[in-house]
């Protein structure tokens, strides 16, 4: 069945609504999509180009087996919640969907052939259209200290919630109480802004109860609180008194991981637990392929296609982009970038109009105790004189203060956006 450009437009406007739809009936192929990574951005594409055109076969390449939410994540280090509780199958996506599932690795992309090549297979998959979803790669090389995977093991990161989150928990729950937890934070642009700020208050919940007479540290690269200023710092001073210390303009120039210490510009700093945020790009396969065209890290993209820049036929989501203005990297912007880009896609394939007009919106939810939560929102819309996204006058804004309401609304939100991508 052939979808009007109104009914995509529609379709986008309602995409939450669509968990209850029933599985497409397979029909012959109107064109062939493959996609690369399986997180918010990537799944939600796949997902909806089967929702709203059946008859386009899509296969995903995905090299972890569940789908594990960095957003909530933090949650698992102050222990109110395991890694099980943020984590959920991709088997809807397969059998209610019908998406090809390949678990494996995407190894390079022939933008000339259109094909794919996977590391542990010589079969290559090839595409008449491509969504490349890869998220972040963390740029070690400009850490001396941690080029080494043993330090990588040592000082973690834990931005990509899985193993690592779990073991900075360990670290957690092992360093002394009267220690001192330090988190670095890069300058941004970085994946999901109010992040760091969030494992620092969660962190410090954590030490309330269980170690009362530590402290955290945070280090900032920026010259101020990147994201929900007003927020954090009142909760800091009125919360977390005399247990969290700011720091900002503190630039990373190297990292000691035998010693736990971090070498700052005109200082060097030693903690307990330290966990330092590298700098981030385009994941590793954007780079292979050349996709990446913006100060040597992001992929610049058309914004009413997501189509690459540097390459016909691939489009690109997510984290990886070179960000419009006031967007953030964050798990509900990528989820939305997967539904236009569905609706493009859909259309290119079919020769019919794209939407002129797409909008995207935005809600960032941190917790900053086990159950009290501040958050931001904001709605974009395509310019078409700038050629961008721009924020809608008015829209959004933060919190009034934290709650436990917005405790319950986050972790509804969370719920329902997990179903929106996988179910």
């Amino acid at each position: 069945m052939a979808y009007s450009r109104r009914e995509f437009i529609l379709s986008a406007s309602v995409a939450m609504l669509a968990g209850c739809s029933s599985a497409p009936v397979a029909k012959k192929s109107a064109g062939r999509v493959v996609v690369i990574g399986a997180g918010y951005a990537g799944a939600t594409a796949a997902k909806y180009i089967r929702l709203w055109a059946p008859d386009i076969e899509v296969t995903m390449i995905e090299p972890n087996e569940l789908f594990i939410s960095c957003p909530i994540s933090n949650l698992v280090l102050n222990g109110s919640k395991t890694l099980a509780d943020i984590s959920a199958s991709y088997g809807a996506l397969r059998s209610k969907y019908g998406i090809n599932f390949i678990r494996d690795s995407a190894l390079s992309i022939d933008v000339a052939k259109q094909q794919v090549r996977v590391a542990n297979s010589k079969d290559l998959i090839a595409y008449d259209r491509l969504i490349v979803a890869p998220g972040v790669q963390f740029m070690y090389d400009s850490i001396p200290g941690l080029k080494d995977a043993a330090a990588q093991e040592t000082v973690l990161h834990a931005w990509k919630a899985g193993e690592q989150t779990v073991a900075l928990r360990k670290q957690l729950e092992a360093m002394r109480d009267g220690g001192v937890f330090a988190i670095h934070v890069p300058k941004a642009p970085y994946r999901c802004p109010p992040g760091p700020y969030e494992r620092a208050c969660l962190v410090a919940n954590y030490f309330k109860k269980a170690k009362p007479k530590s402290k955290v540290l945070i280090l900032d690269s920026n010259e101020d609180v990147v994201s929900k200023k007003p927020l954090f710092t009142k909760i800091w001073k009125e919360l977390y008194p005399n247990m969290i210390e700011y720091r900002p303009n503190s630039e990373l120039v190297d990292v000691d991981a035998a010693s736990s210490t971090i070498k700052l510009t005109f200082d060097d700093v030693k903690a307990d637990v330290l966990n330092v945020l590298p700098s981030m790009k385009a994941g590793k396969i954007a780079e292979s392929a050349g996709l990446i065209t913006a100060n040597n890290r992001w992929c610049e993209v058309d914004f009413l296609t997501y189509e690459s820049k540097a390459a016909k036929n691939v489009h690109v989501l997510g984290d990886a982009i070179l960000a419009a203005p006031a967007m953030p990297k964050s798990g509900h912007m990528a989820n939305g970038h997967g539904k236009n880009c569905a609706a493009a896609v859909i259309a290119l394939i079919k020769n019919q109009p794209v939407n002129p007009t797409p909008m995207l919106t935005n809600t960032c939810y941190s917790f900053v105790t086990d159950k009290d939560v501040i958050h931001i929102a904001s709605v974009h819309r395509y310019d078409d004189a700038k050629k961008t996204m721009v924020t809608v006058e008015g829209s959004g804004g933060l919190s009034a203060a934290a709650s436990e309401q917005e405790g319950q609304y986050a972790l509804a939100w969370a719920k329902n956006i997990w179903a929106d991508v996988l179910a």
